[in-house]
C-alpha cells in the first residue's frame, strides 16, 4: 500500500502483480520506436526465447539475484556459450535499467552481472602479403568480390556500409565518398537499410588510387534495384541490382580464402588491417581515428594498444635520449694554440754554447785550403746551429788573452 501511495504522488502507477514477463513486453513495444531493426530483431530472440520462458512467471518486485544466478547456470548446463549469455543477461540488465529510471524498481537485480564480460575472441589480420596474394587470386577469379575487398582494406568502412553504398554516395573526381546508410539482415534473412552505427559514422570518407579503380570496375556494371525497400543503383549488387546480401558475402570470402591458400578471416577484420597498415606506417593515431569514424580517439587506442605498443616505446626512449643529453656537464671548449712567428727559435736547440779550438797541427788534410791575408787561419761557419767565434792571435807581449766563453744570446758577461 506505501508503495502505490508513493508511486502515485510521484506521477506513475507501479503494479505489484506485474510479472517480469509482462514487463518485457511493455518494454520491447516501447523500445520498438527507437531501437534498430536489426538491435530490435535480437532483443525480441532473447526475450521470447531465453528470458520470458525462465523468468516470465516471477513477480517484478521479487526478481532478485538469485533468480538470475539460477537462470545462468541453467543456460550454461545446456550448453549455452559464456558470450550468448553474457549478451542474454545484457538485455535483461537493460530492460531492468529502465524500470529503475522510471522509478518502478528501486535498484536493478541485474547488477553487478552475474559473469564478466568474456574476452573478445583471438582475431588473426592478415599480413600484407598476404592480402596482395588474396588480390592476385580474387582478381582473375572474382572481380566482384576482390573490388569489395580492395574497398574495406583501402578506407577501413564496415562491411554493411559497403554493401549499402550507392552511387549517389560516390564521387570519383573529388576522391571521396559518403557513408549514409548500412545494409543489414534482420533475423539473418529480410535485408533492411539502417542509420550507421554510431553518429560519427555517418560522415565521409577519402578514396585512394586504387580504391578509385576498383570502383571504376564496378561502374561499368551499374544496374538499378527495383526491389521494394531497396531500389537504387548499389556500388556491389546481385546480377538483378540488390545488394549483395552479407552473409552471402561472407560465405564467398571464406571460400575464396581457402583457394588463395590464405588464413580464414572475416570481412570486419578487414578493417582492423586497414588500421594496422596505417599504424604500423606511422600515421598519427588522431588521423587513424578519424579515418575509421569512431566516436573517441580512446576506442582507436583501447583497440589498437597492442599496435600502439611500439609507438608508446619510441617516445619514452626519445624523453630518456633528451634528457640523458641535458644532464651530461658542458665542456668548456679547449683554446687553440696559436702559431709561433716565424722567427722564433727551435726549443731543443737553444741555450747551446759552442767552443771552436784551433785544429792541431797533427790534423793533415788530403788538400789544405790555402791561407787569406788577415782572414782566420781556421773554418767558420755562420749558421745558427753551429755558431763560431774567431779566436784571437797572440799579442805584442806574447800574451794570449783570457778565453771568451759566449753564452746563449751573446750579452753574458765571459767567464774567465
Amino acid at each position: 500500500m506505501q508503495r502505490l501511495v508513493a508511486s502515485d504522488g510521484e506521477g506513475f502507477f507501479a503494479d505489484p502483480s506485474q510479472t517480469v514477463g509482462d514487463y518485457l513486453t511493455a518494454w520491447l513495444q516501447a523500445k520498438a520506436i527507437t531501437l534498430k531493426p536489426t538491435t530490435m530483431a535480437r532483443y525480441r530472440a532473447y526475450v521470447q526465447a531465453d528470458l520470458v520462458p525462465a523468468l516470465g512467471h516471477i513477480k517484478l518486485d521479487d526478481l532478485g539475484y538469485a533468480h538470475i544466478a539460477a537462470f545462468v547456470r541453467n543456460q550454461f548446463a545446456h550448453g549455452r556459450g559464456p558470450v550468448t549469455v553474457h549478451r542474454i543477461l545484457a538485455t535483461l540488465s537493460s530492460a531492468l535499467g529502465e524500470a529503475v529510471r522510471h522509478h518502478r524498481l528501486d535498484r536493478n537485480p541485474a547488477r553487478p552481472t552475474i559473469i564478466p564480460r568474456p574476452a573478445a575472441a583471438e582475431r588473426h589480420i592478415w599480413t600484407v602479403q598476404e592480402a596482395l596474394a588474396f588480390l592476385r587470386y580474387s582478381h582473375t577469379v572474382d572481380p566482384l568480390m576482390a573490388d569489395l575487398v580492395e574497398l574495406l582494406i583501402g578506407t577501413g568502412i564496415r562491411k554493411g556500409e559497403a554493401l549499402g553504398l550507392r552511387w549517389e554516395d560516390v564521387h570519383l573526381d573529388e576522391r571521396v565518398l559518403y557513408i549514409r546508410r548500412t545494409l543489414s539482415a534482420i533475423d539473418n534473412n529480410q535485408l533492411a537499410l539502417t542509420t550507421p552505427k554510431t553518429r560519427g559514422s555517418k560522415n565521409w570518407v577519402a578514396v585512394s588510387d586504387r580504391v578509385a579503380t576498383a570502383l571504376r570496375h564496378r561502374a561499368r556494371e551499374k544496374c538499378s534495384s527495383t526491389a521494394q525497400g531497396l531500389r537504387g543503383d548499389f556500388v556491389f549488387h546481385q546480377p538483378d541490382g540488390r545488394p549483395l546480401h552479407p552473409q552471402y558475402a561472407l560465405n564467398r570470402f571464406h571460400l575464396l580464402c581457402r583457394d588463395a591458400h590464405v588464413p580464414r578471416t572475416t570481412l570486419h577484420d578487414l578493417r582492423h588491417l586497414a588500421a594496422t597498415i596505417s599504424i604500423n606506417a606511422s600515421v598519427p593515431l588522431t588521423v587513424v581515428s578519424k579515418t575509421l569514424r569512431h566516436s573517441t580517439l580512446s576506442t582507436t587506442a583501447n583497440i589498437y594498444s597492442h599496435l600502439t605498443a611500439q609507438a608508446a616505446r619510441a617516445a619514452v626512449d626519445a624523453i630518456d635520449k633528451t634528457l640523458t643529453q641535458a644532464a651530461r656537464p658542458t665542456t668548456p671548449p679547449q683554446p687553440i694554440p696559436a702559431a709561433r712567428p716565424h722567427c722564433d727559435h727551435i726549443p731543443k736547440r737553444h741555450n747551446q754554447v759552442t767552443i771552436i779550438r784551433r785544429p792541431t797541427e797533427a790534423t793533415s788534410y788530403s788538400s789544405p785550403a790555402p791561407k787569406r791575408s788577415g782572414a782566420c787561419d781556421h773554418l767558420a761557419t755562420t749558421s745558427r746551429q753551429n755558431v763560431r767565434k774567431v779566436v784571437p792571435s797572440l799579442r805584442g807581449n806574447d800574451l794570449r788573452p783570457a778565453k771568451t766563453l759566449v753564452g746563449t744570446t751573446g750579452f753574458e758577461p765571459a767567464t774567465p
